[in-house]
C-alpha cells in the first residue's frame, strides 16, 4: 500500500509538472499547429503514466483523468479551444483543476440561460413546489443512499456463488454508476471548495432515462459528453454537413463520437488488464450508437404521434444499457481479474478506516 500511494504521488506530481508546462507553453505560443506539437509529448506522457500503477482502482481513475479527459482538454488547448482556454487566460491554479479534474464549469444559472433550463428542467432536483412534483422525483437517490446502497453491493460479492452469474453482472452495471457517481462527486465536492467553483453535475440519475438519447446525451457522465462533443460530434457534423446536407449529417457525427468513446474505453481496459484488447468494449459502443441513430430517425419519422408512455420507454432504455453492457461491457474485467482486485481493494480500504477508528476511540476512552 505505501509503495503504491508513493508511485501515486509520483504520478501526480509528474502530472502537475507537465500541465505547469502546458500552461507556459500556452502563454507564449499562439494557438494552433506549433502549440499543438509543443503539447504532443505531454499527452504522450498522460498515455504512459496509468502504467505505473498496480491498483486498479487508482489506474481507472488515472486513466480515466488524464489519458482521456486530460489529453482531450490539452488537444483542444493546443487549438484554443476548450475549457482551458479563455481570454484572458486562466489563472495558473485554476488551469491546474480545469485540467487535472473531471470537472466542467457552470458558466450560466439556469436562470441566465433559457437553452440550458430547457434541457435540465425535467432531469435535476425536483422543484421546490410541493404542489409540482413529478412522481419520477420520488426515485431520485441521494449520496448518503447511494454509498448505502454501495456497501451493500460490495457485501452481498461475498455470497456471489450462489447468485446466477447473469445477476451478479447486472449488479456490476449498478456498482459502475454508483462508484463512478460517488467518485466524481467527491471530487467536484473538493473542487468547489478549494476554487469556489460554480460546477455542472457529472450524472443526472441515468436510471429515470427515457430514450438511449437521454441516457448518453443528458444523463450519463456528462464531462465526457461534453467533451465528444467538442472533439469530435461537432467537427464530423461541420463536414458532414457539405457532404450529405442537414437531414444527415448528425448520423456519422453520432457514430464518430462512440468510436471515440470505444478507443478510450479500450485504453482504459488495457491500462486495468495489461491484456491484448478484444474489442468487445468497443462493440458494445458502437452498437450502442448505432441503435441512437435508428430511435433517432425513427422519432423523426414518427413523431410525437406515435410517442410511447415514458414508463415503457424508461424500462426498456435501462434494460438495454444493463443487457448489453453485461454481454459485452464487464466479461473482459471479469476475465482479467480486475472487478475482483477492485473489490478487495475496496475491503483493504475499508479495513483500515475501521482500524484507525478503533484507535481513535480507544485513545479517546
Amino acid at each position: 500500500m505505501e509503495g503504491e500511494m508513493c508511485n501515486f504521488s509520483k504520478v501526480c506530481i509528474t502530472a502537475l509538472m507537465s500541465l505547469c508546462y502546458c500552461y507556459i507553453v500556452g502563454r507564449i505560443i499562439p494557438k494552433g499547429a506549433t502549440r499543438f506539437l509543443a503539447i504532443l509529448p505531454v499527452v504522450a506522457l498522460f498515455l504512459y503514466l496509468p502504467l505505473n500503477l498496480s491498483a486498479v482502482n487508482l489506474i481507472g481513475q488515472t486513466s480515466f483523468i488524464l489519458s482521456w479527459l486530460g489529453n482531450s482538454k490539452l488537444l483542444l488547448f493546443a487549438f484554443g479551444k476548450g475549457p482551458l482556454s479563455s481570454d484572458p487566460p486562466i489563472s495558473l491554479p485554476r488551469f491546474l483543476a480545469i485540467a487535472c479534474l473531471p470537472i466542467k464549469i457552470q458558466k450560466h444559472s439556469p436562470k441566465e440561460s433559457p437553452e440550458r433550463t430547457h434541457n435540465t428542467k425535467d432531469h435535476t432536483h425536483p422543484p421546490q413546489n410541493p404542489e409540482n412534483i413529478r412522481p419520477e422525483s420520488i426515485l431520485l437517490l441521494n449520496y448518503p443512499t447511494k454509498a448505502l446502497l454501495f456497501v451493500m453491493l460490495l457485501r452481498l460479492y461475498d455470497y456471489g456463488d450462489h447468485f446466477h452469474p447473469n445477476l451478479i453482472l447486472l449488479v456490476y452495471c449498478c456498482h459502475l454508476y454508483l462508484a463512478l457517481d460517488l467518485i466524481l462527486s467527491s471530487i467536484q465536492a473538493a473542487a468547489r471548495a478549494g476554487f469556489g467553483m460554480e460546477l455542472e453535475p457529472q450524472f443526472r440519475d441515468p436510471y429515470l432515462s427515457s430514450s438511449l438519447q437521454d441516457f448518453w446525451g443528458k444523463r450519463w457522465n456528462l464531462m465526457v459528453t461534453n467533451i465528444l462533443r467538442l472533439t469530435v460530434y461537432e467537427p464530423i457534423h461541420r463536414a458532414a454537413l457539405a457532404a450529405v446536407g442537414r437531414k444527415w449529417a448528425a448520423a456519422p457525427a453520432v457514430m464518430a463520437a462512440f468510436l471515440v468513446s470505444g478507443l478510450m474505453h479500450e485504453l482504459m481496459f488495457f491500462h486495468l488488464g495489461r491484456v491484448k484488447p478484444t474489442w468487445e468494449v468497443m462493440s458494445f459502443f458502437m452498437l450502442h450508437g448505432a441503435c441512437l441513430v435508428i430511435e433517432v430517425v425513427v422519432k423523426r419519422k414518427c413523431g410525437a404521434k406515435w410517442q410511447l408512455p415514458r414508463a415503457l420507454t424508461g424500462l426498456a432504455t435501462v434494460t438495454f444499457v444493463m443487457v448489453t453492457g453485461s454481454w459485452l461491457f464487464f466479461p473482459q474485467l471479469l476475465r482479467d481479474g480486475v472487478v475482483k482486485k477492485a473489490v478487495e481493494e475496496y475491503e483493504a480500504v475499508g479495513a483500515l478506516i475501521k482500524d484507525v477508528c478503533r484507535a481513535v476511540v480507544s485513545q479517546i476512552q
